[in-house]
């Protein structure tokens, strides 16, 4: 059965204001991500990376154009239900964890399901879950200034898919990590997308690691390119 699209970006245009010009990010970028695949995002900084992560994870509105999740247009909705979509369909991961200082590993993974309306019994059950899927098990109870770095970015990627969402953004998600640390956590990351049908765009300086994603894609004149 051929993987179905869960995010598209059609014709998408972003303008901003600068002085009394226009910048144009995006001109008409066209994008799509199926289930079950991860696509690197190669683009030297400056050329929209972000923009396109913040439009896709509904962010931000687009100027022109119409991003779809999971087949619906989500540019008009009002912003209570563009905000449940990304509660319930969209993970972010960024460079930096974000972790909450005072929580332990397990309830940082607990607190967006708690959030969403899941008993304590069954956020920990999938917390514990996580954790020993992404091979920390024996350090949920640490908090994140006991963990490495890399401890402390599979612990920020188990959170963003705690709830089961069928996309996941990451912007520069091994950016602070060593050579070794960060393909360590990419092999996890890529086993959980694997197994899950989750579909991952993965924003990236890294082109070893983009090396190894199913896709790779730049923005080349406000357009998305396949390279």
């Amino acid at each position: 059965m051929a993987a179905r699209t869960v995010l598209k970006l059609s014709g998408v245009e972003r303008h901003y204001g600068q002085g009394e010009t226009t910048l144009s990010i995006l001109k008409g970028a066209d994008f799509e991500l199926r289930s079950g695949e991860i696509v690197a995002l190669v683009a030297p900084s400056g050329t929209g990376k972000s923009t396109l992560l913040h439009l896709a994870g509904l962010l931000e509105h687009p100027d022109g154009g119409e991003v779809f999740v999971g087949g619906h247009p989500c540019n008009g909705l009002p912003d209570d239900d563009r905000t449940a979509i990304r509660r319930s369909e969209i993970g972010f991961v960024y460079q930096f964890h974000h972790l909450l200082p005072e929580f332990t590993a397990l309830e940082n993974i607990m607190m967006p399901q708690l959030i969403a309306g899941l008993g304590e019994k069954e956020a920990r059950e999938r917390a514990s879950q996580l954790l020993d899927y992404m091979r920390i098990g024996h350090r949920a109870d640490h908090r994140p200034a006991e963990l490495s770095g890399g401890e402390q970015q599979r612990v920020a990627i188990a959170r963003a898919v705690a709830n089961a969402p069928r996309i996941l953004l990451a912007d520069e998600p091994t950016g602070n990590l060593d050579p070794e640390t960060a393909s360590y956590v990419f092999d996890a990351l890529e086993a959980l997308v694997k197994q899950s049908g989750l579909a991952a765009l993965i924003a990236t300086h890294n082109h070893e690691l983009a090396a190894r994603m199913d896709r790779r894609v730049t923005i080349d004149g406000g357009k998305v390119v396949d390279f």
